[in-house]
């Protein structure tokens, strides 16, 4: 944790403000408060909906009656309503949500189509204290910023004091972003959640400091999931039980890279719809940016920045967009292709052409999947 120079003149006022905070911040001095609490690190209105999808209203109060009636058979439908209590817009009936498993990946299979829930999902993670960085509905993704889990930060009778009044004085030193990825089944969506984390360290002189990635935790990705479940329809307990006890699949992938030299290529021991959902979720981890994807194909339509080949790249300026300078950061489209073979799957990388590549660039993609595929335990 990193902790800046706090001003000693606030800690009166704090104490007086520490008498008035209510049961919150007793709750959160006792550690009984929640273990995530996310707040992003950029400013802006996350919750825009793509144009070709609209937001259900899901506050009857304010939607207009369709069709036309008198005011008297609106009136009788009303009281017929207040008659029911209310009861079924109280906690409403939840769709079906279920929670898969297949070693440490979790997943969450709802009986709706994606087009009602891309949307709710943009409202979930705003409501998670994110804002949406990025927005692909024919991709089927969806990327937060990097935001810090203030739950990280010790807590002490003058953190929760001064907590809000001189919030960016505590840093955990820490970021995640999140992706959440949507394959359409049928008439169900399966919903994936992946993220990103980030550590402040020193560097090795000790005089500065600087972000690294760090590892990935399966079990943040399923915290998220259950708190995704509770904000679609289920209750608490539901969600908790259905992410913890959800079977985990007893057979482990196995990645073998290939014995040729000249090759770029992974083969899995798995089936193609095991295959494609490890290899998708270990993109998104990888933090790949994704245009699109045809599963019916075994292909996946990404951008990839090449920053290892030894050539000087450089950001492009204002001058170089206007007359086209070369030598810029400018990431090459690839395609990441599966093909079953046999019991298993193999993993290659092809050109924009689809001609299957074989360059040093290629070979540094497939490793870089092979680092972020779950292994099966």
């Amino acid at each position: 944790m990193i902790a800046k120079p706090v001003n000693k003149s606030l800690i009166g006022l704090s104490l007086s403000l520490l008498v008035l905070s209510g049961c919150s911040t007793v709750d959160q001095i006792m550690g009984r408060g929640e273990s995530v609490n996310y707040k992003s690190t950029v400013a802006g209105d996350p919750l825009s909906i793509p144009p070709d999808l609209t937001q259900a209203n899901r506050d009857a109060h304010y939607r207009a009656p369709e069709g036309v009636t008198s005011y008297s058979v609106y009136s009788q439908g009303q009281n017929a309503q207040q008659a029911k209590g209310g009861a079924d817009q109280i906690l409403p009936q939840s769709d079906a949500i279920k929670v898969m498993r297949d070693g440490d990946l979790r997943w969450l299979v709802v009986d709706r189509p994606v087009e009602d829930l891309f949307p709710r999902i943009i409202d979930f993670w705003g409501d998670n204290g994110f804002t949406i960085q990025s927005q692909d509905p024919r991709a089927g993704l969806i990327q937060t910023d990097w935001a810090e889990n203030r739950a990280k930060i010790p807590e002490s009778w003058i953190r929760s004091a001064l907590g809000s009044i001189i919030d960016q004085v505590f840093d955990s030193g820490e970021r995640d972003r999140f992706r959440t990825r949507f394959e359409r089944v049928g008439d169900k969506t399966e919903i994936y959640v992946s993220h990103q984390h980030m550590e402040e360290t020193p560097t090795a002189d000790g005089t500065a400091f600087k972000w690294v990635f760090a590892k990935e935790d399966p079990g943040l990705n399923a915290a998220m999931l259950a708190r995704m479940m509770v904000f679609l329809g289920s209750d608490i307990e539901t969600a908790r039980e259905q992410v913890a006890n959800a079977a985990k699949d007893p057979s482990s992938v196995q990645v073998q890279a290939s014995d040729k030299g000249d090759q770029a290529e992974l083969l899995l021991n798995e089936s193609f719809d095991r295959a494609w959902r490890r290899v998708g979720v270990a993109i998104d981890s990888a933090g790949f940016s994704v245009e699109d994807r045809d599963r019916s194909a075994g292909e996946f339509f990404i951008r990839y920045l090449d920053s290892d080949t030894g050539e000087k790249i450089e950001q492009q300026n204002i001058f170089g967009r206007i007359f086209g300078s070369r030598n810029t950061a400018e990431a090459t489209p690839f395609r990441i292709k599966l093909r079953a073979q046999g019991a298993g799957t193999r993993v290659t990388v092809l050109d924009q052409q689809g001609q299957e590549q074989t360059t040093a660039t290629a070979k540094r993609i497939i490793n870089v999947l092979s680092t972020n595929l779950r292994p099966g335990s």
